[in-house]
């Protein structure tokens, strides 16, 4: 059976080092600060800002929100941002994704101050991270960095199959630990959708990270004996044995991958607890870099 790669231990320990971090910094009357917009109401990203903004609390760090309705416009959602910008107790800026319209995203995020773009998500930001230069790296593909390093996995030299190629986990990923740094070196391998003959790829992955958004999408057939696995995917399931009606499963069979894999994350309790405790992360270093201190 796999090592469970427990997310959430390592997440707490994380976040004990980063409170620490954060009362240094009120010695010298600084303290972080994170702004959220959050548009409308849909409860993943209420329960996802609720989350974070607790997870804040606990740091020490300063947060705030600010909750446009759905029927929001762009101008509106812009006119926020702006406030953000300008305001010197926000070291972060999050604007909760996705938006009511999509078609919105990619003003709203280039709206954002880059020395305030915690998520990574802003065009500078992904050259500068793209070209091995500072910046803020997206929060899940930097959570599963530091998940990988504190679990003693060693990534240089390693194959790595990536599936799935989205701009907030798998391009990132993928660019991360092809980099010569401590926690890259590795030959990566991207597979998608349109991959042809996926388990081809994966059989010869030491690690897989599924990041596709669909369930059962890595078996136990389509990995070597020993091999790590990441399971990014946060997945719905109808399921009439739980007093919600469903349960969350990640995009990897994990009862059948566990039996074979030498390491694995659970769903929840994986990749999640981790993606919030990068935010902090970032906030901090923001701060840090804004009053230049050490």
């Amino acid at each position: 059976m796999a090592h469970i790669l427990d997310g959430k231990a390592i997440s707490e320990e994380i976040r004990a080092e980063l409170k620490t971090r954060v009362s240094e910094l009120k010695e010298k009357d600084i303290i972080p600060g994170l702004a959220v917009l959050l548009v409308g109401d849909d409860p993943a990203s209420r329960s996802y800002v609720t989350a974070k903004e607790r997870a804040c609390e606990e740091a020490g760090i300063y947060s705030c929100e600010v909750k446009l309705p759905a029927t929001a416009t762009q101008k509106e959602i812009m006119d926020v941002v702006q406030r953000f910008n300008a305001d010197d107790q926000i070291n972060g800026i999050l604007v909760q994704l996705p938006l009511p319209d999509s078609a919105m995203e990619e003003a709203v995020i280039e709206a954002i101050d880059p020395d305030k773009d915690v998520d990574g998500f802003h065009p500078m930001n992904v050259g500068r991270m793209m070209m091995g230069m500072p910046a803020f790296v997206p929060c899940t593909p930097n959570g599963i960095l530091h998940i990988l390093k504190r679990s003693g996995i060693e990534t240089a030299g390693a194959h790595v199959v990536v599936i799935g190629r989205s701009n907030i986990v798998g391009r990132p990923m993928i660019n991360l630990l092809s980099q010569k740094t401590e926690l890259g070196n590795a030959t990566v391998t991207m597979c998608h959708t349109r991959t042809k003959n996926m388990a081809e790829f994966t059989r010869q992955a030491d690690i897989v990270i599924a990041a596709v958004g669909w369930p059962n999408t890595l078996t136990a057939d389509m990995i070597k004996e020993g091999a790590v696995v990441i399971d990014v995917g946060v997945n719905r399931v109808e399921d009439s044995t739980k007093k919600r009606g469903y349960r969350l499963c990640g995009d990897v069979d994990f009862e059948t991958v566990a039996e074979k894999a030498s390491a694995i994350t659970p769903v929840p309790g994986g990749v999640g607890p981790m993606t919030i405790t990068m935010l902090l992360s970032n906030t901090i270093e923001s701060a840090v870099r804004c009053y230049g201190v050490e």
